[in-house]
């Protein structure tokens, strides 16, 4: 059989069965960041993970992380309408960054692992080119991020984007600066389509999904001698003196490379014994938990992968059991949490996982018309597992008083100007990982204007 012949068939049978984009690889082009072959794949002790949970829409802070003591005054006269009621808050044991605290009934599952020493929440986070105060931000006499409060250039900006000309993110460069011993293959994988986070320079993205498929088209890459695969396989082979058709050729092998190594992963895991939530996240979290021992047992050492979740747009209906109410959605993520952290102790990854949960921007403290909330700056983060010096608020909480110390709105809403850096979080978590102090400022420029370039968030 003629193998044009043949290719032009695989394609119009691939289009004809949804095309090659459920197992795509996307991202930069380049060299990437290597592959392994199976005969070199070995048990490694020395393998780190960070795993990213983004909420996608602004998740407001101010409902996560809730003062009990007498600065629940200044949240509830805020807040009317709107507050939750203290009764109803989750205690976390002791007190830190000047107060104690509780959660939402909603992230009840999350309150032990806080009081185990095994999460921590992160005060009053966002995206800042350098420290600045409320007041520089009224006065206009410090620069600021741009596009502030506009979802997609926050997410953007959040995750490390640097501009039109440098569309990559901060754990994705971050993981190009790795020593090259802890750089091989599937450094970075993505299950949202949004993944400017993990997007090198010059490295692919694994795109994956929970519900995973082995088939490109007719194709099945899970057996390499199925004449559909190795047609696959030829057309990242081709050569031409046409640099496009070159770049097509390149592209499409790297991605074929890296969706077979994903569905050898897939073949190879064992869903978790934990009861996993049976929502988006409770999903993803399951495949993650399933494919991170396998990745550790090929011989992977570090790895960063993105899951996002939920719509925190919560403008109105933010409090009550609605699909899309704030009290709903983190009631779906707080088990899918606990589970995961408990099925990444069960693989015995406790000391090989973090897990950070973020979101573009926080959302004012005054509610709007509707019973909800408007775009706000700095939010409240937290960060789980075995390696997280957990127990403790880290950072600096806010004034919870509308047009305080902290509050950077013209019209007094309690939008909080962020008293951490979204990079600085990055940072901390990609030298535990291994990014060697000399590249930090190459994988997080900003915190060239920072004096404190991490945070104490993490042991070793």
């Amino acid at each position: 059989m003629n193998s044009i012949h043949t290719r032009r068939q695989f394609l119009k049978r691939a289009a004809g069965l949804g095309g090659l984009g459920a197992l795509g690889i996307t991202g930069g082009l380049g060299a990437g960041l290597g592959m392994l072959s199976n005969a070199s794949f070995a048990d490694s002790t020395d393998y780190k993970a960070l795993v990213c949970i983004f909420l996608k829409g602004g998740c407001d802070g101010n409902d996560i992380l809730v003062p009990t003591d007498g600065a629940y005054l200044d949240y509830a006269k805020a807040r009317s309408g709107l507050a939750l009621a203290r009764d109803s808050l989750v205690s976390l044991d002791g007190s830190s960054a000047g107060h104690s605290f509780g959660l939402p009934p909603a992230l009840k599952e999350l309150a032990p692992l806080y009081n185990q020493g095994r999460l921590a929440m992160i005060a009053n986070v966002g995206a800042l080119i350098k420290p600045v105060t409320a007041g520089q931000v009224l006065a206009k006499s410090a620069p600021v991020p741009p596009f502030l409060m506009s979802h997609a250039e926050q997410v953007s900006y959040l995750q490390g984007w640097l501009g039109d000309e440098d569309a990559s993110g901060w754990a994705g460069r971050a993981m190009e600066l790795m020593p090259a011993a802890l750089r091989n293959k599937l450094p970075v994988i993505s299950y949202s389509s949004d993944y400017t986070l993990v997007r090198g320079k010059q490295s692919r993205v694994a795109q994956a999904q929970a519900e995973w498929g082995q088939y490109w088209g007719p194709a099945d890459l899970a057996k390499t001698n199925d004449p559909w695969t190795r047609i696959v396989e030829s057309m990242g082979m081709m050569q031409s003196r046409n640099a496009f058709e070159a770049e097509y050729a390149r592209t499409m092998g790297a991605s074929f490379q890296d969706a077979v190594a994903l569905t050898s992963a897939n073949g190879r895991a064992t869903p978790p014994s934990i009861n996993f939530p049976a929502n988006d996240v409770g999903n993803n979290l399951r495949h993650v938990a399933s494919l991170l021992p396998v990745f550790r047992a090929q011989g992977i050492r570090r790895q960063a992968i993105l899951v996002d979740f939920g719509v925190f747009d919560t403008h109105v209906n933010q409090r009550g059991t609605s699909e899309f109410s704030l009290d709903t959605q983190l009631a779906n993520l707080a088990p899918a949490m606990a589970a995961f952290d408990a099925a990444i102790k069960a693989a015995g990854l406790d000391q090989n996982v973090v897990t950070l949960v973020m979101s573009e921007f926080g959302r004012a403290l005054q509610p709007a018309s509707g019973g909800g909330t408007d775009h706000g700056w700095g939010s409240h983060w937290w960060i789980m597992g075995g390696p997280v010096k957990g127990k403790q608020v880290v950072g600096s909480f806010p004034s919870l008083v509308l047009g305080g110390i902290d509050d950077g709105d013209q019209w007094k809403k309690g939008r909080w100007v962020p008293t951490q850096s979204s990079d600085q979080v990055g940072a901390s978590i990609m030298q535990w990982m291994g990014l060697p102090a000399d590249k930090v400022t190459s994988a997080f420029p900003n915190l060239a204007n920072f004096t404190q370039k991490t945070l104490p968030l993490l042991h070793g």
